[in-house]
Parts: C-alpha cells; structure tokens; sequence
C-alpha cells in the first residue's frame, strides 16, 4: 500500500511515507508551534522523494492523541485537510498504542504499559499486549497522577515520562519512546483491514483532558494555599 503517516502529539513531529513494499522515508523535527508550519513543506518534501502525488495514496494515516492539543489539532487539520483534497480515506490511530508498537520495534518488548507525558503533573497512560499478530488493549486510555500508574509484575513501560517522572513510577523495564509516524505504518494494515478507516470529516483529536488552563481565581487559589502563612 502506498501511505503517509504522521504525529505530531509530543515535542517532536514525525512523518514516513511508504510505497508499496519499499522501505519507508521518514523525517522528524521540533513539534509544538514549530510542526504547524514545518509539516507540510516536510510531507510534500517526503511525497515527492518517493515519486508518490499525494493523489496516489490509498489513506493518511495519522496519531489521534492523546497529546499536546496544540499538536493533535495540527496533525488533524493536515490529515484532513489533505484526505479532502485528493479524496482518501484516513486512519485514526491512538499514539499509546503507537508509543506500544514503537517500544517493540526498538526493544522487543511485548506487554507494555505506554505513557506520554500529559504535563500539569500527570500523565497519560494505557496497557497493550501484543498477541504475536496484534496489539490487544488490556487498560484503556487515562490520565493520572505518575504515582498511580498501575504496572503489573513482569510489564515494561515505555514513552516520554521518565525523566520528568522518573522517581515517581513504578520500577521495572523502562524503553524511551515516541509515537513515531514509523510505527503507525507498521500498526495500519491491520487497522486498515479490520475496517478503521474513514471518511476526512472522520480525522478528529482524541481528547482525554477535557480542562487544559486553570483560570486566574483558580490559581490565585492556589497560590494561598501553598503560601506560607504571615
């Protein structure tokens, strides 16, 4: 098949495009406001690189979220954006189970519990284990305190916490990764042929976090709370 897939959830954007059984062309830069004005320039980069006219895709594939809001807005808006253009189908794809597919590639690890950092001190979390064929998801998506993160004996986790997290979580097996546009195509068979594509208007974020700011009241709040008393 001939794709395009990309996420730009984390503080890096990451594209791949992949033509028929060839070996994929990826690149990557800095996500967060940088990514809105980087990716597309980058795709058209990757698409002409690999003698593909974006017409001659058979889906876009792209990281739903959870993430950074200002990203998943971003990767919707250019999956959309491009699927309505050239008439394709896209594929939503969780970035957990990105974060999962990317630890196995580099590690080999099989039963995962994949963490993104979700900032205001907490973290956005699932369970996968991968059957041999497949991902099954064990615990779905949540967002939580580090601290509470549950990772049964014998699980490694994997994402982007354990440097501002570290001390905080669990011990065990820990595998740095990202929610690479490389996993998403080695995750989009299988997707795509149990029917998960859909139509443009379909390519939207995955929000976890309906509360992203507190207000001025809130953290003037806050602060008396943790302010030492005269």
């Amino acid at each position: 098949m001939n794709l395009l897939a990309l996420d730009t959830s984390t503080e890096v954007f990451s594209i791949a495009v992949q033509r028929g059984g060839a070996a994929p062309l990826q690149q990557q830069g800095p996500g967060g406001a940088n990514a809105s004005a980087a990716l597309i320039p980058a795709i058209q980069d990757l698409l002409a690189r690999s003698g593909l006219a974006l017409a001659g895709l058979d889906a876009i594939v792209f990281g739903r979220g959870p993430g950074s809001f200002t990203g998943l807005r971003t990767a919707c808006a250019v999956a959309q954006g491009l699927a309505f253009g050239a008439d394709l189908p896209v594929l939503a794809v969780d970035t957990l189970l990105a974060v999962a597919e990317q630890a196995r590639g580099s590690s080999g690890v099989t039963r995962v519990v994949a963490m993104l950092d979700a900032r205001m001190d907490e973290v956005y979390a699932a369970a996968y284990e991968w059957s041999g064929a497949a991902w099954q998801e064990r615990q779905g998506v949540a967002v939580q305190a580090p601290q509470r993160v549950q990772v049964p004996a014998g699980w490694a986790m994997a994402g982007n916490v354990f440097a501002p997290y570290g001390e905080r979580l669990p011990g065990g097996v820990r595998v740095e990764a990202l929610p690479s546009a490389a996993a998403l195509l080695r995750l989009a068979p299988a997707l795509l042929a149990a029917g998960r594509a859909g139509p443009a208007a379909a390519a939207i974020p995955l929000y976890i976090r309906d509360k992203v700011a507190q207000t001025t009241e809130e953290r003037a709040a806050a602060r008396a709370l943790t302010s030492p008393s005269p």
